[in-house]
């Protein structure tokens, strides 16, 4: 199994490995590299570049990684495992490292005559190729998969391979400081829920200081475009959840239409059960609370324990580790998909404003021109983008919620079939040759215009537009616009004045969400099953589904969000943001004790269903 993706798995030694410079320098530069690679010759170039520049300060250990089913690759890596000294092995790296023609076995009889090399079959062959499947398992152990990878200090270097950028990592400055914290962070599991706590705390931490009305003021303050005393402004707070939100459930979209297109819910059977499951863990958590509110303005609220939030649930069960089937981890995330889907539904059909026909039907025009760019197979985004745009405006206007309008530009936002690799690299290859016939000209040191619109080109053929905005948006919505939500929603004075009078609302509320949520979930999975429109993994048993049913009790976000629009009432609000904040404790603290008790319990064997 590999392991940490982002730290090496053997740590240096100087006993083990071949290392250039002093084993106690400051900096280590680790490489995993292959015989067979032409990008590993071309990173040699730029190794040498470095250990002139770091002199001293720098120490270089090789690790072999043959290229994998390459049996030339590999005879390389054992042959110069049968040198009997440093100095020996660095004469063969070299020579094999620096050979203009890619690999050979010439190549390798020639090093092997002139450096007088056993032959494989004697014991210092066999110790040779021992070394290397050491090399080749720590390799994998520390997720190496591409030649060449290099580990700076003992953590993954993700940039380019050029002599300033590799320069810049080995100094640890600044920038390359702040990006690698950045990606150890985003590569966290949990990193994302932490932000939203963090933010949520800061919200409530600021309400309840002296800065307590200033805080809410700024959310309230008028922002927008003003021309010649007209224009289109809202309060930053609506900017926030009608706006910045929309992002959020663009994400939502693009999510749900990889899974049921090419992802792990693309039949029929595998995706009935998380579909039924977000079903039933929304009508339940309803109907309990309609069954405890009275019948007055409160009972708009249902909607508010319907939701789950998907960032905290997933988080957990990822702190949890192996005690959680990765099977139960994809389940829960597609249920809260489609939950967070309903909601938004939901959200625009039971809780918008005045409708205005009008501006719905502009809006209905927008979405065939987007199904008209769909349909001509306009791969670019930012027409989609424009129009995304427009199309929020329109909505708003029409008086339904506008973030209905991030899920609705994600349905035609196209995918596109896999590009063939090989004749997009071959074709990359064919590029870089022809300029590099180029690299002694006069007056001529970079690629031309012609080969960069090529390469541009090729770039964007390897994702299809859909792909690419959800992995360019996905982390902004994850790091950027849910801390800004919850910092902005969040805030409630912590008095138990919100409480009088009000115990039916906040009881109605924590019960959907801590006992509708996984009765609801439990009931609609297991009725599935039996009516035999679902089949449940054997990788995760019936208690554990009751485990993730109580982490589908953690509302926060998406359950805030609802409450904003039910409860114009400033004592309800926060009444109902106390009731949220309990629950979604309640709901973590149960589902985190139940996973954690039956996760020994895991099976190990893989079947089709039970």
């Amino acid at each position: 199994m590999p392991g940490n993706a982002d730290r090496l798995a053997r740590p240096l030694d100087p006993e083990t490995d071949h290392i250039l410079g002093p084993a106690n320098a400051p900096v280590s530069l680790v490489e995993y590299g292959s015989y067979a690679c032409s990008y590993c010759r071309a990173a040699h170039e730029r190794i040498v570049q470095l250990r002139d520049q770091f002199g001293d300060q720098l120490v270089h250990a090789f690790r072999h990684r043959p290229v994998p089913g390459n049996e030339l690759a590999l005879k390389a890596a054992e042959l110069v495992e049968r040198t009997t000294n440093a100095q020996q092995f660095w004469k063969a790296h070299v020579a094999l490292m620096t050979r203009s023609q890619s690999l050979a076995e010439e190549d390798l009889e020639a090093v092997a005559r002139d450096l007088e090399l056993p032959p494989a079959s004697s014991p210092s062959g066999r110790a040779a190729a021992e070394r290397v499947g050491a090399d080749i398992a720590s390799a994998q152990a520390s997720g190496v998969v591409l030649t060449p990878t290099f580990f700076i200090n003992g953590r993954r270097y993700q940039g380019p391979w050029d002599d300033v950028s590799l320069s810049d990592a080995l100094l640890g400055s600044l920038g390359h400081r702040v990006r690698a914290a950045a990606l150890e962070f985003v590569n966290w599991a949990p990193s994302t829920g932490v932000l939203l706590l963090i933010a949520t705390a800061l919200a409530v931490i600021l309400t309840n200081s002296a800065f307590g009305p200033a805080f809410t003021a700024f959310w309230q303050a008028e922002v927008g475009l003003m021309i010649n005393g007209g224009g289109f402004t809202l309060p930053l707070l609506s900017w926030v959840n009608d706006g910045l939100l929309t992002i959020f459930f663009l994400v939502v979209g693009l999510e749900i239409k990889r899974e049921f297109t090419v992802g792990h819910l693309a039949s029929r059977r595998l995706a009935s059960l998380p579909v039924a499951a977000a079903l039933g863990g929304m009508a339940a958590p309803a109907l309990i609370y309609l069954a405890i509110i009275p019948a007055g303005p409160w009972q708009m609220g249902w909607g508010v324990p319907i939701a789950t939030d998907t960032a905290f649930a997933v988080a957990l069960i990822a702190m949890m580790g192996r005690r959680v089937p990765i099977e139960l981890r994809i389940f829960l995330t597609a249920a809260a998909i489609v939950d967070d889907i309903a909601a938004i539904i939901v959200v625009a059909v039971f809780y918008s404003a005045e409708i205005n026909l009008a501006f719905l039907a502009a809006a209905l025009m927008v979405s065939g021109l987007l199904y008209a760019l769909n349909k001509a197979s306009i791969y670019r985004v930012t027409p989609y983008a424009l129009l995304g745009v427009l199309l929020w405006f329109l909505i708003h206007e029409g008086g339904v919620h506008a973030t209905l309008a991030g899920v609705i530009l994600a349905l035609f936002i196209p995918t596109r079939p896999p590009p063939d690799y090989p004749a997009l690299l071959a074709q990359v290859d064919a590029i870089f040759r022809a300029e590099a016939d180029h690299r002694g000209d006069e007056m001529r040191h970079a690629l031309s215009t012609p080969a960069l619109r090529a390469l541009d080109t090729i770039h964007d053929r390897l994702e299809s537009p859909a792909d690419r905005m959800l992995r360019h948006v996905e982390v902004r919505s994850s790091y950027v616009v849910l801390p800004i939500f919850a910092l902005a929603n969040a805030g409630v004075v912590l008095s138990s004045e919100w409480l009088e009078g009000r115990g039916e609302l906040v009881t109605a509320i924590i019960s959907g969400l801590v006992i509708g949520k996984p009765v609801g979930l439990l009931l609609a999975s297991s009725a599935a099953v039996k009516l035999g429109l679902a089949v449940k993994p054997r990788d995760y048993s019936w208690v554990q589904v009751a485990g993730a049913g109580c982490l589908a009790g953690i509302g926060f976000t998406m359950s805030l969000f609802i409450a904003g629009q039910t409860f114009p009432v400033e004592a309800d609000f926060n009444a109902a943001k106390l009731a949220i904040f309990a629950a979604s404790l309640l709901s973590a603290l149960f589902g985190v004790a139940l996973l954690w008790r039956t996760g020994s319990d895991v099976p190990h064997q893989h079947a089709r269903g039970a």
